[in-house]
């Protein structure tokens, strides 16, 4: 007759196991769709300045920094945007890739930054493959950034408006 009852109380706690993992995982599954929209948004982010002046080297044109690894998919993607703004812009503006793709390729990337008076924005989005940053040389301002934006007239709309000022 014991058994019975053995067997009632494992359903039960079973029951209330399942329950508690239920609840506890809907929290988090709510909150991961956002994140990986606001990643793979298509819309700019503005996010205050580099730190300060970029160096010398770099004033007088729109700069724009790309994070880029050889393992990132989203560095794929936004690849053919990039190159055809190159193309369309050339000398007009600075590009500046900062490969993340091992640790070499890392430390070569943060002496560069550090030359070129980004230290602190690498320091803060070496982690972030797949964006990139248009920043005004003159004040250090973020004018736009995207992460995974393979959307070109995103980048010209910025670029142009940073090239001939109103």
């Amino acid at each position: 007759m014991r058994k019975p009852a053995l067997w009632i109380g494992l359903f039960l706690s079973s029951v209330v196991v399942t329950v508690t993992l239920v609840t506890g995982t809907t929290g988090k599954t709510s909150a991961t769709p956002d994140r990986a929209i606001a990643q793979t948004t298509s819309s700019a982010s503005v996010q205050g300045n580099v730190g300060g002046p970029l160096a010398q080297q770099l004033q007088g044109k729109p700069v724009v920094v790309d994070i880029y690894a050889t393992w990132c998919p989203a560095c794929g993607n936004i690849a053919p945007t990039l190159s055809q703004l190159r193309q369309e812009y050339g000398d007009r503006i600075h590009f500046i890739k900062l490969d993340v793709s091992d640790r070499s390729q890392t430390s070569e990337s943060e002496t560069r930054a550090n030359e070129l008076g980004l230290a602190s924005f690498f320091a803060e989005n070496k982690s972030n493959t797949g964006s990139v940053t248009i920043i005004d040389p003159d004040t250090g301002n973020i004018l736009a950034q995207y992460r995974n934006n393979p959307d070109k007239s995103a980048y010209t709309r910025v670029i142009d408006s940073a090239l001939n000022p109103q």
